[in-house]
């Protein structure tokens, strides 16, 4: 009884001390934990995590400017249930002040000084907190929404957020600290900052470098700020990243994955030397690993265009598709840069190849001039079949077919029965046989034996069935642009300007042609 006496004048004496100041002209001073955390019924295990850590004496100090980013009481349940915990596994968390000095700022920013992409230090010094302002005025710190903004007091101001952050490397960092620019800027401008700064997402982010952007700006006839200018933006960067973690040694030639962006899928490439293609780009460095997943680096924009590739694939070409695969050249048919027009065989005209050579598709796609084989049906240019004229039109191994339009379009002995399926990157004509082209003119060290791809080339050139030799490229001119040493299998041809060249290989008698875009 004497206990409930003394706890009612201690509450009536706490009533009675701001009424006495305010008698004075004075008012007593609020800060953040008291005056808008502890009261709080939405927050009661954030209070019980700062009263744990001892923090809530300095978010009561009065001479303090801070900016709390406050989780919600389910923001807490929800992070325990994802660390398959509670919340007291959460309390028991040896890097708790670590997490919760994560959530607070030495200074006092209220929502309308919040910009979109702004990066700030937080007390606790593990890492960064991005910050993203949208379009319809939400605003995100790193994944979480601000879901009640400007709870001001004396000493700083209190942001209500609905998720826990914790301060990980995620994907972004990744971005940020290792100087990819254009690519983050991208990000901010779609903003996506929520998307790859989730600690608990799972992802796979095919990163472009700067020059790759430049690249595309320069191939648009634009810059880096007409590309960021897209209206497809946000679907072109979700485009490079998966919802799964997806190191490059579980990578297999010819997968084909589904983005985020549900617009097309990518088309992975594993060469026989090992390096990883994404549709055209290459993969220059693999899995570098964040909390949220994976960062493989790209040397070109990806572009969820449809492509000639993507019409063999989505109307049932299989057998076409599997030798594309086999021949290593998807990255060059999913160039969406590239103008090209592919005469495409069906799966009979497959087998029908097959029957004649006394095997089958397996027996096809072992063959060893497979690639040359399929680069006889590629022209280097987008020509509908309003514009095929008769006679001699040159393919990407180097040797021409032969238009005939007598009664229909014929290519060599091939009907065309479907024409001009156009896509982004060219135009597919069907046709009803395999072309094969004549061997008789090449000598015994020829294309069957070295085959350079991809064919158009963007960046590098891969010698397949070849050995370390010294090499030069010329160009239509016969003049020596380029010479040196195959690296590797592979040449750089990266300071080549666009056009049609020659590769010639120290001791072998053969010349090989091959188009730059």
């Amino acid at each position: 009884m004497k206990k409930k006496l003394i706890l009612n004048k201690l509450n009536k004496s706490t009533l009675f001390f701001p009424m006495l100041l305010m008698s004075f002209g004075l008012q007593a001073q609020t800060n953040v934990f008291d005056d808008v955390i502890a009261p709080s019924p939405n927050h009661t295990y954030l209070e019980a995590a700062l009263i744990q850590e001892g923090l809530d004496v300095a978010l009561q100090n009065n001479a303090a400017n801070l900016t709390v980013f406050a989780p919600d009481d389910n923001a807490f349940t929800a992070l325990a249930a994802a660390l398959g915990t509670n919340v007291n596994g959460l309390l028991a968390l040896p890097n708790l002040t670590d997490i919760l000095t994560y959530h607070v700022l030495g200074s006092t920013v209220q929502s309308t000084g919040i910009t979109n992409g702004l990066i700030v230090q937080p007390l606790s010094t593990s890492n960064t907190l991005k910050l993203t302002l949208t379009s319809s005025g939400s605003v995100f710190v790193n994944q979480a929404q601000v879901t009640t903004a400007n709870l001001n007091t004396d000493n700083g101001v209190v942001h209500v957020v609905n998720g826990v952050l914790l301060p990980v490397e995620t994907a972004a960092d990744v971005a940020i600290d290792n100087g990819f620019t254009s690519l983050v800027t991208a990000v901010v401008t779609a903003e996506l900052l929520p998307a790859v700064t989730n600690p608990l997402s799972s992802l796979t982010v095919f990163a472009p470098t700067n020059a790759a952007f430049d690249n595309l700006a320069t191939a648009l006839n634009t810059n880096v700020a007409g590309l960021l200018a897209l209206p497809n933006l946000a679907d072109i960067l979700k485009y490079h990243v998966l919802g799964t973690e997806v190191p490059s040694s579980a990578v297999t030639n010819g997968a084909i994955v589904q983005p985020l962006s549900a617009t097309n899928t990518l088309k992975l490439t594993l060469t026989g030397t090992g390096m990883v293609y994404v549709n055209q780009a290459k993969v220059t460095t693999a899995d570098i690993a964040a909390e949220n997943g994976v960062v493989h680096v790209l040397d070109a924009v990806v572009l969820p265009f449809e492509t000639v590739v993507d019409v063999a694939i989505d109307n049932g070409f299989t057998s076409l598709t599997a030798a594309v695969v086999k021949a290593e050249l998807l990255p060059a048919l999913t160039n969406p840069l590239t103008k090209l027009t592919v005469f495409a065989p069906t799966n009979a005209a497959f087998d029908n190849l097959a029957t004649a050579l006394g095997t089958d598709l397996n027996g096809v796609l072992a063959h060893p001039q497979l690639a040359d084989i399929l680069l006889y049906h590629v022209i280097g240019d987008e020509v509908l079949s309003t514009e095929l004229m008769n006679g001699a039109v040159p393919t990407l191994n180097g040797q021409d077919v032969t238009i005939n339009l007598m009664g229909g379009v014929m290519v060599n002995t091939s009907n065309v029965t479907l024409a001009d399926l156009v896509v982004s990157n060219g135009v597919v004509h069907v046709i009803d046989a395999v072309l094969v082209p004549s061997l008789a003119d090449l000598t015994e060290n020829s294309i069957s034996e070295m085959t350079v791809y991809p064919n158009p080339s963007v960046d590098y050139l891969i010698v397949k069935n070849g050995f370390i030799s010294e090499y030069k490229v010329l160009n239509s001119a016969g003049i020596t642009v380029q010479a040196g040493k195959v690296n590797g299998n592979e040449i750089d041809v990266t300071n080549l300007e666009k056009g049609n060249y020659f590769i010639q290989f120290n001791g072998q008698n053969q010349t090989i042609k091959f188009s730059k875009m």
